[in-house]
């Protein structure tokens, strides 16, 4: 096991309906605050409605900013941030899912600093954020986990680029976790969140660690609720408790208690955030297809963790002597469970060809320190 340090300060609130205190829970941290949000999905549903009345319930003063778009632009946070500098506020609160509490924390990040906020995710520049606003969150979608993760994704329209900024500046003081939000959700979003919660476990599980034993059994135990909940969420949509199940997860998923003792990958997220930094697919859409190939590609660097993965998690039963069909079995039933919650496992299904193959290697090769040779192999069994 390796060495960690574990800090984990969200306050979650988790239950039905507790959206309608936000305001009560938002005193403590402000009297002035940025509302960030999406499309009118907070607004047809009467979710913005009811948030705005518990902010003046309350007391707390607000200016807004919609119009945070799926991968989430950077374009709209430098508007964030000058709006936020303009009114003087003193916390960002996000409603939305993780494309608007990621926007949210590109905002959190860039007040307070003096450069452009694209310098604190951009890979080529050294930059790291050094005070925020604090940032609270209602969860609607569950998927990125991040509603309690130090971490957030941006993409700059202008070069094409997508890239992430980890620091525990950006983790959310407060986040609301309300399942009765998600019963409106369409189905290719749920989908596309348990992908992503899984990749993120997968991402921390798949490591050259050795002495994990205990958070090998809590990402194996995690893994195995999701897949079980969301096979049942996808016969029974309108179902509270599933969504519960699926909504606490997400969160775990990415808290960063699964990954503590352990070397952690992100090699497959590097992957797909080229592929959705160029063709704008779902996150999580484009990591059903990226996973279950990088798997394929390397598992022969450590054969015994993906044995493992394959007999613990995907209920593989083969002669333990053919390590290869045990693993690529396990590959099998992975892409099958993704298949069966309805989302793409090959690129060609999505109409994405090699032309951006070579482009897109290159990119992974400089920004995760991944061989240009093996990205093009992954993509290459991703088509």
């Amino acid at each position: 096991m390796e060495s960690f340090q574990l800090c984990l300060p969200t306050k979650v609130i988790f239950g039905k309906e507790e959206y309608q205190n936000i305001g009560e829970y938002l005193k403590p941290y402000a009297t002035k605050i940025l509302l960030h949000y999406g499309g009118g999905s907070i607004k047809s549903s009467g979710l913005y409605d009811k948030v705005v009345s518990s902010l003046n319930r309350a007391g707390i003063e607000f200016v807004e900013l919609g119009g945070v778009q799926p991968n989430p632009r950077v374009e709209l946070t430098r508007q964030g941030i000058e709006l936020a500098r303009k009114e003087n506020v003193q916390l960002i609160l996000a409603v939305g899912g993780g494309s608007v509490i990621d926007s949210s924390k590109g905002i959190a990040i860039g007040v307070p600093y003096e450069g452009d906020v694209w310098d604190l995710y951009d890979k080529e520049n050294s930059a790291k954020p050094q005070k925020a606003l604090p940032v609270a969150t209602i969860l609607t979608i569950p998927a990125a986990g991040s509603e309690t993760s130090a971490s957030t994704v941006l993409s700059n329209m202008e070069t094409g680029r997508k890239y992430g900024c980890s620091s525990e500046l950006v983790r959310p003081v407060l986040s609301i976790l309300s399942p009765d939000l998600c019963l409106t959700l369409p189905k290719n979003q749920a989908a596309n969140g348990i992908c992503d919660m899984m990749a993120h476990i997968m991402e921390r599980y798949f490591s050259p660690s050795t002495h994990v034993d205990v958070t090998d059994r809590m990402c194996e135990g995690v893994l195995r609720s999701i897949m079980n909940n969301g096979k049942k969420l996808m016969e029974d949509y309108k179902n509270c408790d599933l969504w519960a199940e699926i909504m606490w997860a997400g969160s775990i998923a990415h808290n960063g208690i699964l990954g503590v003792g352990r070397k952690e990958s992100w090699v497959s997220h590097g992957l797909e955030h080229e592929l959705s930094a160029i063709y704008d697919i779902p996150h999580g859409q484009g990591l059903a297809i990226v996973f279950p190939a990088w798997i394929k590609t390397v598992w022969k660097e450590n054969p015994t963790r993906f044995v493992q993965f394959a007999i613990r998690v995907m209920d593989v039963d083969l002669e333990y002597y053919d390590q290869e069909a045990i693993i690529l079995e396990g590959v099998r039933r992975l892409e099958e469970f993704f298949t069966y919650i309805e989302l793409p496992t090959r690129l060609h299904q999505i109409g994405i060809d090699n032309s951006d193959f070579e482009k897109m290697s290159k990119a992974v090769e400089r920004i995760k320190k991944t061989s240009f040779e093996l990205a093009m192999e992954v993509y290459q069994t991703a088509l």
